[in-house]
């Protein structure tokens, strides 16, 4: 009790303030790496879901888990014993197709040897029918010479007889081979028939020849499907089938084994946010670390940032994908990788000290300091976009109920999905240029609504965000002669998060900054009865 009584003697009981010395920081030369930081899951740059094009049981697993498979290698067997079955069907119809294909190839060659007979048939009776017609001919003009004689009364009537039958013979024998002609043609083109007929059951026959043997093959096919093989040399990260398991394949097909395609190269897909995505470009250094290994840091680089955002509760992220060296097979697939791009590096630079540009003496007209500057180093997966420069605004500005639900009205509109959509088929410098100018809006908005005080709070905060920005206007403040605090116009660049360069002004190398200290307020002395002291037992 005693000791109680005595602290609150010994405290001033007036408001007066206590004046305690500023700390001080001064600049100095060295390193500036300015980065962007994000989480990301490992990937394999490719990985290939290997299914079954077959419904089946599997009777053979060929592969586990982190087997090393090479492209065509069996990695599972289904039971293929209906198929060989089918297999065996379709190689005897073939088979029979086949030889009825001969057996018309035969018939073929018999008609058209039966047709041959017929036109040598045709072509004696046309030489028998010639011969009668010259004997014919030669008939009717000893007829004629006959008859003359007769006339004359120098021939027999027996002469002249015997030459008028022999004309009715011969005309007779003329007709009659007319006939037989007539008839052996007409054979003639029944056996053409017969050829054009057996010369069609050919082609039909080796079209029968044909479909069968496509089914063949088609059942052949099937019959190689029931060995699954792998399509890519890799690992086997993924089995999700067992021995003695029905796979059904009927309306879509079932994934058996995920093949991870040569882990030593490894991707991750980081979720960048929109605030940084801009200052990302391909080949830009990456480091890294993974649970697993504390204290081990990776090396990758950017290979490229995806134009397509991704918006989950109002944050817009886009992925970017980072290629790693994975030579001693160290990284697995699905880890966290917590990364760290550079973004800019600079070394031997004047500095000073995030602070000191924090820094402002008491009664300014200014909300808190800021947590950190915009491209400081963020926590892993970056900052929340517009949501983080609505909380600033909550903390550093402090604006009234109705401020807050115009500011809320504000952000809504800012990230409705139409505008990102349209941007989505812009070039990189073009939506670059609309993202600034959108922001830009915004900001105009948000100082619209805010009364005089909060705008030149949220002004003030504004050009504090923007001193991570090379050749940015900035303000420290060091000590004049009576040992107060005047403000210094400086020029500066990109910044750690615990410094940034200095690139202009009159400021030098060794000059001593205010980064905190002043005049504190002391406290008044509790109204009522004097507080009680610890107790001693």
């Amino acid at each position: 009790m005693a000791l109680g009584a005595g602290y609150w003697t010994l405290r001033p009981t007036g408001g007066a303030a206590n004046d305690s010395p500023y700390r001080l920081a001064a600049i100095d030369r060295g390193q500036i790496t300015a980065a962007v930081r994000a989480s990301g899951t490992l990937t394999p740059v490719t990985t290939v879901l290997v299914g079954s094009q077959l419904s089946g049981q599997i009777v053979e697993i060929l592969a586990d888990y982190n087997s090393q498979v090479s492209a065509g290698q069996v990695v599972a067997r289904l039971n293929s014993d209906q198929i060989k079955t089918r297999r065996d069907a379709a190689q005897a119809d073939l088979a029979q197709a086949k030889a009825d294909v001969v057996v018309k190839r035969a018939q073929l060659d018999r008609a058209r040897s039966t047709r041959l007979r017929a036109n040598s048939t045709v072509k004696d009776l046309e030489a028998q029918r010639d011969r009668t017609a010259a004997q014919l001919a030669d008939a009717k003009r000893n007829f004629e010479r006959q008859n003359e004689l007769f006339t004359r009364g120098a021939g027999a009537q027996q002469g002249l007889d015997a030459a008028r039958t022999q004309v009715d013979v011969l005309t007779a024998t003329l007709a009659s081979n007319e006939a037989q002609i007539a008839a052996a043609r007409a054979e003639l083109n029944g056996l053409d028939a017969d050829v054009l007929l057996a010369e069609g059951q050919i082609q039909s026959g080796e079209a029968l020849v044909a479909q069968r043997d496509a089914k063949l093959k088609d059942i052949l096919i099937d019959l190689s499907r029931t060995d699954i093989r792998s399509p890519v040399d890799g690992v086997v990260v993924q089995r999700q089938v067992d021995l003695g398991q029905t796979v059904a394949a009927s309306l879509s097909t079932p994934t058996l084994f995920q093949i991870a395609q040569d882990l030593r190269v490894i991707n991750i897909y980081a979720n960048v946010d929109e605030a940084d995505v801009g200052r990302l470009k391909p080949g830009q250094p990456v480091s890294f670390s993974v649970n697993a290994y504390p204290g081990r840091s990776f090396e990758g680089s950017v290979e490229l940032v995806r134009l397509g955002a991704q918006t989950i509760q109002n944050v817009v992220t886009y992925t970017g994908v980072i290629r790693v060296e994975n030579r001693d097979m160290a990284l697995l697939p699905g880890m966290t990788a917590n990364l760290q791009v550079v973004t800019e590096d600079r070394r031997d630079v004047l500095r000073v000290p995030n602070a000191a540009l924090r820094f402002r003496p008491a009664g300014t007209a200014v909300g808190p300091a800021p947590v950190a500057l915009p491209n400081a180093p963020r926590a892993a997966g970056g900052n929340r976009g517009g949501g983080a420069l609505r909380e600033r605004i909550e903390l550093e500005v402090q604006p009234t109920p109705e401020q807050k639900t115009a500011l809320a009205a504000i952000f809504e509109e800012r990230r409705g999905g139409g505008g990102r959509a349209a941007m989505a088929g812009l070039s990189e410098e073009e939506r670059r240029a609309a993202f600034r100018a959108a922001r830009g809006e915004m900001i105009a908005k948000i100082a619209a609504v805010l009364d005089p005080e909060r705008r030149g709070r949220f002004e003030a905060m504004m050009q504090e965000g923007r001193q991570g920005q090379a050749g940015q206007p900035g303000r420290v403040y060091v000590l004049d002669a009576a040992g107060q605090p005047r403000p210094v116009a400086v020029t500066i660049g990109p910044t750690d998060g615990a410094f940034t360069e200095l690139v202009g002004g009159d400021l030098k190398e060794g000059a001593q900054l205010v980064i905190g200290g002043g005049p504190r307020p002391v406290a008044a002395a509790p109204a009522g009865p004097p507080a009680r002291g610890p107790r001693l037992f």
